[in-house]
């Protein structure tokens, strides 16, 4: 399995936190799945000084960047317009 680091940063509207929020429960179900699948290894919010979500970082594994890309097609952080820039970097969990 090839490992992916995805730093996910928001748009910074007035409106973005509360597009966060309203999808955001879709958005644990689907990790959830991935979880259960062994894709979704880690995850969390990015926050600012004040504690605000501005953005997320996962590390996921999947068979190739093919099915990186179908998750990303279906995550609804991009379809319900939350993340703006998404750097995607191929990675290696030490195993320690």
């Amino acid at each position: 399995m090839q490992q992916y680091l995805i730093h996910a940063y928001d748009y910074t509207d007035a409106q973005a936190l509360e597009r966060r929020m309203a999808v955001r429960p879709a958005h644990f179900e689907l990790m959830k799945q991935l979880k259960a699948s062994d894709n979704f290894i880690l995850g969390g919010a990015i926050l600012d000084d004040e504690g605000k979500m501005i953005g997320s970082n996962a590390i996921f594994q999947f068979e190739s960047r093919e099915a990186l890309d179908a998750y990303l097609a279906k995550e609804p952080y991009i379809l319900g317009k939350v993340w703006e820039k998404i750097e995607i970097s191929p990675f290696k969990v030490a195993n320690v």
